[in-house]
């Protein structure tokens, strides 16, 4: 029988002994509630009757016309009420006896009969409740039977079900589960034997015509290996980057046509080889098998289809996590050189023209400027306040403008490396102060304090004080443009280790964690910001400050100021460094 099948069985079985029980359980209840509601319906309303007329008896001599309505209203009821055998001849002689009463005077006689025969038809009653109440009884104790063997059979099946299904399924599962470890163990000879006539036997003989199949594979998996080799080596050889593999040895693994074709080697003299051993005699492999070396350094310059070719070197890592196993090991490296010539030559072409249109925009830019100052003299004639507004106007632009070609000139002059660095030991008291000087209208204007807390006797650094003096002009700049008024911006320099550390802290409206690592990229803008610019001072910034083996950061939180800080090495009299 195939499991399904006995799973249907089993649970439809309990299905349906359930339902009968439920039935069951329903129907007595429902026959018990019957029989209750029987003595409510016949007998109790008959006592509440009677016993209201024995009332209406005892208030007769006080008020004869009240009793007499009372006891015929409720004889009435009671005329309708009459159930039970012998109820109905004490019903009619009380009828007869309260005609007499009403008739004729009453006496105690009269009295005596109708109390009597109100008497009776309670004890019709009385004996009534009694047979009916051992009837729900009896049925209350059947009902109790009958769900108690129905609860035992149901009890018995389950018992059954849950001794017998479990094995039934897991014994199957657990010798397929110990002959799949020995395929896995690349045992392919193992079979299961369990051939039974439903799923665990169809699921049996799937499972032995796989490890027939593994054990052909197996047998026949050299030829797919090279086929897949070859492939391979095609599909490396097709692309138009140069490639080369790397495995944990060191060892190159494989290197396509563009690689040896830069490299000046042939393939015979590369695959196989020990890498280390190549580079002692190319320099070129040397610098491409250094997996330490990033892109941080710039792009490699490399002589390829007859010019000087820019190429960026990217390092993928090759690990896998056995079989069976949950570590990850590393096999190996693929390094990947990608041509970036046409974009390094487009990027010159505008780092070109950012300089020239820069330089040609400072000549007339000074010419508004000192227009401007001609205009203010007293001698070129007098203005009024709306001519003076415009002016401030023209001048702050024109001063804006001024500040835009000069980070424009500057960034182009970094890129194209024609920027030149005084580089010599310098007082870093001497770099915060020229700092400050050059904000101190700024931060009047808006009336913030600049405070510096400055370590004791610190010792000079190595570094071009007029560069650096720029980037903290720019931090301070920055920092009072994003300060309310009144605020204060402290400027601490200390040592740690071999290096000086300058901090500008502002209590500003600080930085998203989304865009910190962002500020300095070039033209980046903090989105909602309100101040204009060219989003380049930070760029250029790190560019000064990483030129002179110094460090730039920056530790901010929303709503709770900005901390920039960069890094310079103390002067050592015992190194050398070059300007």
């Amino acid at each position: 029988m195939r499991i399904k099948t006995k799973l249907n069985l089993g649970v439809g079985l309990l299905f349906v002994l359930i339902i009968v029980l439920s039935i069951v359980s329903v129907y007595c209840i429902n026959s018990i509630k019957k029989d209750t509601q029987n003595i409510l319906n016949a007998n109790y309303d008959s006592l509440e009757y009677t016993r209201n007329m024995l009332l209406a008896l005892d208030i007769y001599e006080d008020d004869e016309i009240k009793s007499i309505a009372l006891f015929e209203k409720n004889l009435n009821k009671q005329l309708k009420n009459i159930t039970e055998v012998g109820e109905n001849k004490a019903t009619y002689t009380l009828l007869s006896n309260f005609k007499l009463l009403k008739d004729t005077k009453a006496t105690d006689s009269l009295q005596s009969y109708i109390h009597q025969n109100i008497f009776e038809i309670m004890k019709h009653n009385m004996n009534a409740i009694k047979l009916k109440s051992d009837v729900a009884k009896q049925t209350a104790e059947n009902t109790s039977f009958s769900i108690m063997i129905l609860g035992s059979l149901c009890f018995l099946i389950a018992f059954n079900l849950l001794v017998n299904l479990p094995n039934n399924i897991a014994n199957p599962i657990k010798e397929l589960t110990a002959s799949i470890q020995e395929i896995a163990n690349k045992n392919y000879s193992e079979r299961v034997h369990f051939l039974s006539h439903n799923e665990y036997g169809d699921l049996a003989r799937s499972f032995n015509t796989m490890a027939e199949k593994l054990q052909e594979y197996h047998s026949s998996n050299l030829y797919k290996l090279s086929f897949e080799k070859k492939r391979l080596e095609t599909l490396i050889n097709k692309m138009h980057d140069p490639i080369i593999g790397l495995d944990s040895e060191n060892i190159i693994l494989f290197a396509n046509d563009e690689t040896l074709k830069i490299v000046g080697l042939k393939k015979e003299e590369v695959i196989g080889k020990l890498a280390n051993s190549l580079a002692e005699k190319n320099d070129l492999i040397k610098s491409l098998i250094d997996v330490n070396q990033t892109t941080k350094s710039g792009p490699m310059k490399i002589f390829a289809d007859g010019k000087e070719s820019y190429f960026e070197k990217e390092v993928v890592e090759i690990t896998i996590i056995p079989t069976g196993e949950d570590k990850v090991i590393a096999i190996g490296d693929v390094i990947i050189l990608r041509n970036i010539t046409v974009f390094k030559e487009l990027d010159f072409a505008k780092t070109n023209f950012i300089a020239t249109v820069s330089h040609e925009l400072k000549t007339p830019i000074a010419s508004i400027k000192f227009s401007l100052q001609l205009l203010e003299r007293a001698e070129t004639g007098s203005i009024n306040d709306d001519q003076k507004q415009l002016m401030e106007s023209i001048k702050e632009d024109s001063q804006r403008l001024l500040k835009i070609t000069g980070e424009l000139l500057d960034l182009s002059q970094l890129e194209t490396g024609k920027i030149q660095l005084q580089i010599e030991k310098t007082s870093p008291y001497k770099i915060v102060y020229q700092a400050v000087e050059a904000v101190k209208m700024q931060s009047e204007n808006k009336n913030i304090e600049i405070s510096v807390d400055a370590e004791e006797d610190l010792p000079e650094i190595i570094a071009d004080s007029e560069k650096t003096a720029w980037v903290l002009i720019n931090f301070l700049t920055n920092a009072i443009a994003y300060s309310s008024e009144q605020s204060k911006i402290i400027i601490r320099v200390k040592r740690d280790v071999e290096q000086i550390v300058f901090e500008v802290i502002d209590n500003g409206k600080g930085i998203d964690s989304r865009y910190k690592n962002k500020v300095f990229d070039k033209y980046f803008q903090i989105p909602g910001s309100s101040k204009s610019g060219t989003g380049l001072g930070l760029a250029i910034s790190k560019e000064f400050i990483e030129a002179q083996n110094g460090k730039i950061a920056l530790e901010s939180e929303l709503g709770f100021g900005s901390t920039f800080s960069i890094r310079m090495n103390v002067f050592d009299s015992t190194k050398n460094f070059s300007s």
